[in-house]
């Protein structure tokens, strides 16, 4: 195959390196360099509330991450967390503001802050692409277990080259769910308090570990059947919306209508218990839709 034919069949890229393997190679490079910062951030600040923090590494990491991946693709837009006025109101603005976008990369440099500023494991780098508004490509590192999940469109999803599958419980009294306490406290925190509750006494367990993205990853490789959450943002969970699809699961609103880049109250599950957990939050009153 001669050169230029090769640029024709890829118009948008400037290197012969795939949008998947620069999305692996900046959440691995940055995630190593978030863990040698572990316990030795400079700054701490809040945002949307006292419970939403950010430090100097979450802003180096995300500027890393864009210099690593604009550097092969130039002509592709960039939707970082920390470029972002806190609140909902801006992320939904910021997403709309890419609605034209051919190529929009979405990214949490750190996920799980609260986790990392603890020195708490349960963090990680997340970052998807998608292409018209469909994720494409999908990765989430987690420097501190050294476990990297990856997932292309149509092409299955992995974990240090192992395919991931979700689990195979086929109800929520055996399942192990994964829930969040959000940190916005007026309107998100009160629905999932009262969906926590009501899953409390139907499941096995509930987990929270503090990362939508690490949840997510976490039922697509089957080590929870499911999560729920109301209040969460595009770049908590495009990526790990794929890992969940391409290992056999299924991502919705808490409606139960299909996953799309403006979802913020969300159920992903390994598919057998999503109809009964949609159910339940829906009889609690605490889908916030």
């Amino acid at each position: 195959m001669n050169q230029s034919h090769d640029q024709d069949q890829v118009p948008y890229t400037v290197s012969s390196k795939s949008p998947t393997a620069v999305a692996i190679n900046a959440a691995a490079k940055t995630g190593e360099w978030i863990k040698t910062r572990l316990g030795n951030h400079k700054e701490l600040n809040t945002k949307l509330s006292p419970q939403d923090l950010v430090t100097d590494v979450d802003k180096g990491a995300e500027l890393m991450i864009r210099k690593l991946i604009l550097t092969h693709f130039p002509d592709h837009e960039f939707l970082g967390e920390e470029g972002i006025q806190p609140g909902p109101e801006a992320s939904a603005e910021a997403l709309a503001s890419y609605e034209d976008a051919e190529y929009l990369w979405i990214v949490d440099p750190i996920d799980g802050t609260t986790n990392f500023v603890q020195g708490f494991p349960g963090f990680c780098v997340s970052i998807a692409l998608a292409h018209h508004g469909k994720v494409i490509v999908g990765v989430i590192y987690d420097p501190v277990r050294d476990e990297l999940f990856v997932a292309e469109k149509g092409k299955g999803a992995y974990m240090h080259g192992n395919p991931t599958r979700v689990s195979g419980d086929k109800d929520l009294a055996s399942s192990v769910m994964a829930i969040g306490f959000n940190p916005e406290r007026d309107f998100a925190l009160p629905l999932n308090m009262k969906g926590i509750e009501a899953l409390a006494t139907r499941t096995r367990s509930l987990r929270a570990v503090g990362s939508a993205a690490l949840h997510l990853a976490y039922v697509a490789a089957g080590r929870m059947s499911g999560y729920y959450e109301v209040g969460l943002n595009s770049w908590d969970i495009a990526a790990g919306t794929l890992l969940v699809q391409e290992s056999g699961g299924k991502v919705t609103d808490t409606k139960g209508n299909p996953y799309h880049l403006g979802v913020r109250h969300m159920l992903a599950t390994n598919g057998l218990i999503h109809q009964e957990l949609q159910q339940v939050i829906e009889q609690a009153g605490a889908t916030g839709l």
